[in-house]
């Protein structure tokens, strides 16, 4: 029979979602108060309001991007805030993603070939927490746009063990930025601030 169960009153355990539960409560309204919100891990994180040089900044990168791409006559292109399901835990919004993927529904980590983070009050957690989750999850490069220090933190080549990426390379506003995983792709920083 269904008997209620007995949770023991010293022990805690937090609930962790499924990527499939917070679609569903997403889909119902449940976060509609809210800016944004992500599923990392099974929990389910709110993030803070976006300003206006997080949002010049993430869209004139996305710009770039797109036409850079356009030129090359990739098949990527950048979708802003798009959720990427990186494994049945965790679904976050990359403030950039390029991607191949072109359904209805969230982006199959396997179709994304850079992720990008634009950073100022959240550089410790893109540099720590996410920059494991991508690489675990096998995104081949991920950038972080670092507004604090006015620069971009590329990281590439997952470690196998899905420990982190080999090395970063820290490029200053004013340099071109190289993506180490797409042929030929270039994008100025000049003028993003």
């Amino acid at each position: 029979m269904n008997q209620p169960v007995q949770a023991s009153a010293t022990a805690s355990t937090p609930f962790r979602f499924s990527v499939d539960q917070f679609l569903a409560l997403c889909e119902q309204g449940l976060f509609d108060d809210y800016a944004k919100s992500e599923l990392i891990e099974g929990e389910i994180v709110v993030m803070n309001a976006q300003h206006s040089r997080h949002s010049r900044v993430k869209s004139r990168l996305a710009i770039r991007l797109g036409n850079a791409l356009e030129a090359l006559g990739s098949p990527f292109e950048p979708q802003i805030e798009a959720s990427v399901r990186l494994s049945d835990g965790s679904l976050p919004e990359p403030d950039i993603v390029l991607t191949s993927y072109r359904g209805a529904g969230v982006v199959p980590v396997e179709t994304a070939a850079l992720l990008i983070e634009v950073s100022d009050s959240t550089l410790e957690n893109d540099l720590g927490r996410k920059a494991d989750l991508y690489a675990e999850a096998g995104v081949p490069e991920y950038w972080v746009i670092d507004l604090n220090e006015n620069r971009a933190l590329l990281h590439a080549n997952p470690r196998a063990d899905g420990s982190g990426y080999d090395g970063q390379l820290d490029v200053p506003f004013g340099e071109p930025l190289h993506a180490a995983t797409i042929e030929g792709l270039t994008v100025e920083t000049a003028g993003l601030e």
